[in-house]
């Protein structure tokens, strides 16, 4: 049992395909994680949408749980913290509390014909203003849509009902009993028509996809008043003290705190992030698929980001091993990759879902070549995480080429980050020292609870709780940057024959 004096912020982690929460304690470690998983539906190959109800239900569960599991061992929670899937939306009657509409997830591209043809007169502006471009999706152009098609919605509009806001807003509302209604710095950047530098949203954006401005959810640093829990629902009374994106707070948990140090959070695709300080980067002429991002806004102030994505590295794996069957399980390719030397005969251009970076080419499909009589299972498990590894080094060197220095250290956590025959890779080929964090699995839910606890008082800052966290084993890099060089001009010029 723990001791009675010890505190705790419970911390909820509310991602694409489920829900999870777990107390941090003061000594900056993850109690039990309880977790429940959400339901995605696919109406059409464009649509993706998710029930806000069943998100919620599922929530409360979870952080019901978690705040049993205190009761029962001591430890009192003295607020809570949210992270969550960035860019989901929903649309709700302020009046029932009831959803009028599925929830569009992040991944939904209903609108990305029409988004296209505002891309050439749009990007050049949005870029300097909101450091990404128009994309495939826009939650704003959805909720236009929504009011002037669907009756529900439209009525709770006219009535002066009608609530809009990304996964935090829909969360801290039904936790503190409908009294606040906001959204955070880091989920709002998500959502388009951010402005990075005023904290404010841009009308002129709205104006052109049709959002009525009064709408929008009021902006809140990361470390704002988001209300205090309803008692009422887990029998706590506490504030709401942070909510962030997912990979904001990973940034926070993998100590990338400061510019020179950077994070690679390996999931279904791989996000891979740096700070960059007070003033957000220039994107305009980036690779594509690096976005300039609030890192995260705290005491109103905000530390910036670059971030890039690669979105089919675990889903690569799990595609093999499920769906082909190819191999029995995800260790099993990186035990077999182990066994095997790095080749330049087999290689595996991992565009499963398109390629985002380092040009987009979003019809790109993967491809597998080299193959002879000759080729063994070991050395395609090779060619697996050597083609993840390259993808991850594209997108590394997107924010390396976008950046004002050199980054001294890659921390790594996520799934795929149990795999030391892929982090050495990525070693090899970014000549970037990389170390797998202790406790990656839990880094969103500790990342956005550091926030939290910041503010509350059980640290004096995130430097000092994650300064304090032990450190993890480092894989430094074994080649020369000659060979560095002609392995990553090899992977160039086999991913350029793989385009369409």
């Amino acid at each position: 049992m723990m001791s009675s004096s010890q505190r705790g912020v419970l911390s909820i982690d509310e991602g694409s395909t489920g829900t999870r929460a777990a107390v941090v304690t003061a000594d900056g470690a993850s109690g039990p994680s309880f977790y429940q998983p959400i339901a995605v539906v696919h109406p059409d190959p464009l649509r993706v949408e998710q029930d806000a109800d069943e998100l919620w239900r599922r929530t409360l569960q979870v952080a019901g749980q978690a705040v049993a599991w205190a009761s029962n061992n001591g430890v009192e929670i003295v607020g809570v913290a949210l992270c969550t899937q960035r860019a989901t939306t929903v649309l709700w009657d302020r009046v029932t509390g009831r959803p009028l509409a599925p929830a569009v997830v992040w991944q939904d591209r209903r609108y990305a014909a029409e988004l296209e043809a505002l891309a050439e007169k749009w990007d050049p502006i949005l870029l300097p203003r909101t450091g990404r471009p128009v994309g495939s999706r826009s939650p704003f152009l959805w909720a236009a849509r929504q009011i002037s098609e669907n009756p529900q919605v439209r009525a709770a509009a006219d009535a002066g009902r009608l609530l809009f806001g990304s996964i935090d807003t829909w969360l801290s509302w039904n936790l503190n009993g409908g009294t606040a209604h906001a959204v955070s710095a880091t989920n709002a950047a998500s959502l388009g028509g951010y402005l990075l530098r005023e904290h404010a949203w841009d009308p002129e954006w709205f104006s052109a996809v049709g959002y009525p401005a009064e709408l929008a959810p009021p902006l809140l640093d990361d470390d704002g008043d988001f209300g205090q829990t309803h008692p009422g629902l887990l029998g706590i009374r506490v504030p709401i003290a942070a909510a962030m994106g997912d990979q904001h707070a990973s940034l926070i948990a993998l100590g990338a705190l400061e510019p020179g140090q950077g994070m690679c959070m390996h999931g279904t695709g791989t996000f891979v992030g740096a700070p960059t300080g007070d003033e957000p980067a220039d994107t305009a002429n980036a690779a594509d698929g690096v976005l300039a991002m609030v890192g995260w806004r705290a005491n109103g102030r905000s530390r910036f980001s670059l971030e890039a994505y690669t979105s089919t590295t675990g889903s690569a794996l799990r595609w093999l091993v499920e769906d082909l069957q190819l191999f029995d399980s995800a260790e099993q390719i990186s035990e077999l990759a182990a066994t095997h030397p790095r080749d330049r005969e087999t290689w595996l251009v991992p565009t499963l879902a398109g390629l985002r970076t380092p040009v987009a080419v979003p019809a790109a499909s993967a491809s597998l070549t080299g193959l002879t009589l000759a080729t063994t299972r070991a050395a395609i498990a090779r060619a697996v995480l050597e083609g993840i590894a390259h993808s991850v080094c594209d997108t590394v060197d997107g924010l390396l080429s976008t950046m004002d220095r050199p980054l001294a250290r890659l921390r790594v956590g996520g799934g795929l980050a149990a795999s030391d025959a892929l982090l050495q890779s990525q070693a090899d080929l970014t000549g970037i020292p990389i170390e797998r964090v202790a406790d990656s699995a839990t880094a969103s839910l500790r990342g956005v609870a550091y926030l939290a606890g910041v503010r509350l008082g059980l640290w004096g800052s995130l430097g000092e709780v994650v300064g304090a966290r032990p450190t993890g084993r480092t894989f430094e890099p074994t080649t020369t940057d000659h060979e560095r060089q002609e392995w990553r001009a090899q992977w160039q010029h086999v991913l350029r024959k793989s385009l369409p």
